[in-house]
């Protein structure tokens, strides 16, 4: 189980939102919305352990995320607004080493498999500075085919894909739910995700 208690944010001396809390169980789908500035993005990466709170605590199982790192990074992607890539260097590259900074080495054949589920592979040697933002987009996204943790953490996963991408990115997500996994997801599109369970936790600025 994966559960926050009593959350509050500050920016600078403006509080972003307070008394926040849930539980996420395996298969459940949790979507965080709001109006922009109201604090989601903070949210997030408090979850990941980015971000302390003002108050209140994250647990993986029954232990503080803060307290046992160890246990909870290695069962957490997460995915942020950014990319996260380096212009310098190729899709398949980018992709190869994110996965190795997440403690999973992935052949460049894998690594072009996850591409071709997402549909950039023709992408896969070209330097990412020469590619669109729906393009970067997918390259990023591409470490949700080769991860093996059960909890991710997306912000805004949808945005900048074209139709198709979309439906392909859902099915992934309704897969990894199905096998047990949890998905947390900010987004502003309507997209349909299959869960087990679906939550909604709504932030105002």
């Amino acid at each position: 189980m994966f559960m926050a208690q009593d959350l509050a944010c500050l920016r600078g001396d403006r509080l972003l939102f307070k008394n926040v809390g849930f539980e996420l169980k395996a298969g459940g789908l949790l979507y965080v919305l709001g109006e922009n500035g109201c604090g989601k993005s903070s949210l997030l990466r408090m979850l990941c352990g980015l971000l302390m709170p003002e108050q209140g605590a994250v647990f993986w199982g029954n232990k503080k995320i803060k307290e046992d790192a160890e246990s909870y990074l290695p069962n957490l992607t997460y995915i942020g607004h950014l990319n996260g890539l380096k212009d310098d260097l190729t899709a398949l590259e980018n992709l190869q080493i994110s996965a190795r900074l997440a403690g999973n080495d992935v052949s460049s054949k894998q690594a072009l498999a996850a591409l071709t589920a997402i549909g950039i592979a023709r992408c896969a040697n070209l330097p990412v500075r020469v590619l669109s933002q729906g393009q970067k987009r997918r390259v990023a996204l591409a470490m949700l085919w080769l991860t093996q943790s059960q909890l991710w953490i997306l912000d805004e996963p949808f945005a900048a894909l074209d139709v198709a991408s979309t439906e392909v990115l859902a099915s992934r997500l309704g897969e990894h739910m199905s096998n047990g996994g949890m998905t947390i997801i900010t987004t502003h599109q309507d997209v349909s995700i299959s869960a087990l369970t679906t939550q909604t936790l709504r932030l105002s600025a």
